[in-house]
């Protein structure tokens, strides 16, 4: 690492000074907003505060609070253990080619983690690869997680704590309200903007179609196992929100109760919040998540899509092949489930359908293609679908009946990892799409060096010019009525309709029963 005065950049509130590293200019840990502590906490993001001189931006800054145990679940390339963590959390990272006027295409990553862990300063998602094979900058975000800014109490306290439930969108679009007043210094076009994510970052790209005050702010999305059939109608963040009160022993009109909470006790409080949701009956999937709330989001951001949200904004969207493999590995219980438990847990997930016909559906498909088909194999198949793929397809149907372009992909490279038995599973093309993919986890060799390589170009081509198609992946037909679909895996290749018997069975699934 070497430091210069070609690496100090003078941004609205001051000067900072990245390290020069195998060519690319890198700054860590800019603040683009105030510390949300203290009477900020659960406050929408305010402007920072300028500061004098220089400001060192060599090391990565804090990262929100947040449960190894939470976030590790999601993704498995976290280690937040690794991270200190504060409420004083919003930072964010550059990687660009050169500190010129070249004006280059932004690609703005937003992270996963079930909207309760991880950060933008990840080892897994470093920005110098992508940003040096594509001469692009890289930015990389910090927002608030868990009940510091997926949590609505508003209602329960009268607005007394003005907090929608979406105070972690709002950060993500104050972030990116700094790169279009700043990434111009950092060599970065603040016209054309990519923003891109997984998981829970996918979620937020798809709430990010929907949120008013984040338009004119980005060019195109691309959303990887995560798309827009995440968010909670206001009614039950309120429930939600009642809760975990009840946990933390506090009542809701005791608000300096509330803002003087330490931090402690609020992620303790998150621990016992999904099992009692669970047990009630109120949710199976995230806890904590974007909430309804009639301003940063007025509805389900597939009904918003459906609306014209993203008129003139053309998407990347899929998902892994085998996404919930993940979790079922760590689910003894599940691993060992019978047909009469896989009927009782596909009942749960679809009330109100044919749990009997949707579970045969997928015995059928999975035996013609040569696919087990224990109960536990047709459930993981089910569950991939519900979470992930189905909102993929969704949504580039969304985008196709308005007018609007889709690009629609299945991820089918399988890990190594426990001798195979993971599949394509969640996560897993984070390493090839940030070129930081390793022998035990993701594969090594010519083939995953292609792999990656497919990948970078594919998103990088998208991010110049709205269009995948490029030398190394090959024509990519945009999503319309004949469904065409990249495979990416050992082999990139164009299907029409993959999966498509499965797909026939969800059609009568109504939107908000989908995702997590």
């Amino acid at each position: 690492m070497s430091t210069s005065m070609e690496t100090v950049v003078k941004t609205d509130a001051g000067k900072v000074e990245g390290y020069q590293q195998r060519g690319l200019c890198v700054f860590k840990g800019i603040p683009f907003a105030a510390p949300p502590v203290g009477k900020r906490r659960w406050l929408p993001p305010a402007s920072v505060e300028p500061w004098d001189g220089v400001r060192p931006a060599q090391s990565s800054a804090t990262i929100a609070p947040q449960n190894i145990a939470e976030g590790g679940l999601l993704n498995l390339d976290q280690r937040p253990e690794a991270e200190p963590q504060n409420e004083d959390c919003l930072y964010l990272n550059v990687w660009t080619p050169a500190l010129d006027d070249a004006r280059r295409p932004v690609l703005f990553w937003i992270h996963g983690g079930g909207f309760t862990g991880g950060s933008g300063s990840s080892v897994a998602y470093k920005g110098s690869r992508l940003s040096a094979r594509g001469d692009v900058v890289v930015v990389t975000t910090n927002y608030r997680l868990g009940a510091l800014g997926f949590l609505n109490l508003n209602e329960l306290t009268g607005g007394k704590i003005p907090a929608t439930g979406n105070e972690g969108l709002l950060d993500q679009v104050a972030a990116l309200e700094w790169v279009h007043r700043n990434i111009a210094s950092f060599g970065g076009d603040p016209d054309n903007v990519t923003i891109f994510g997984e998981s829970a970052g996918g979620m937020s790209v798809g709430c990010q179609l929907a949120v008013p005050q984040s338009k004119g702010l980005f060019r195109r999305a691309i959303l990887q196992s995560g798309a827009t059939s995440t968010a909670r109608p206001l009614d039950k963040a309120a429930l939600v929100a009642e809760q975990f009160l009840e946990i933390l022993d506090v009542k809701p009109g005791d608000v300096d109760a509330l803002r003087s909470l330490p931090v402690e006790r609020l992620m303790a409080a998150q621990l016992e919040l999904t099992p009692r949701l669970q047990r009630s009956g109120m949710t199976g999937g995230l806890a904590l998540q974007p909430v309804i709330d009639g301003s940063t989001l007025r509805a389900l951001p597939i009904d918003a899509v459906r609306g014209g949200s993203t008129r003139g904004i053309p998407v990347i969207v899929g998902s892994n092949l085998d996404e919930w493999k993940m979790f079922i590995i760590r689910d003894q219980e599940l691993q060992k489930i019978d047909e009469a438990e896989l009927l009782k847990r596909v009942q749960v997930i679809l009330p109100g359908h044919n749990a009997e016909a949707m579970v045969q559906t997928y015995r059928e498909a999975l035996a013609r293609r040569g696919a087990p088909t224990t109960p536990a194999e047709i459930f993981t198949a089910i569950r991939t679908d519900q979470s992930f793929r189905m909102p993929a397809v969704r949504l580039a149907e969304a985008q196709y009946s308005q007018g609007q372009v889709a690009y629609n992909y299945i991820f089918t490279w399988p890990s190594p990892m426990l001798d195979g038995a993971l599949g394509a599973h969640h996560a897993l093309e984070l390493g090839f799409v940030f070129g930081n993919y390793g022998e035990g986890w993701g594969g090594s060799g010519p083939v995953a060096d292609a792999l990656s390589r497919n990948m970078q170009d594919a998103w990088l081509a998208f991010a110049r010019n709205g269009d995948p198609s490029c030398e190394s992946i090959g024509s990519w037909p945009p999503y319309d009525d004949r469904r065409a679909t990249m495979i990416i895996g050992k082999d990139c290749c164009v299907e029409e309709a993959p999966y498509d018997e499965e797909r026939r069975a969800w059609e009568s699934v109504a939107d908000g029963t989908m995702g997590v």
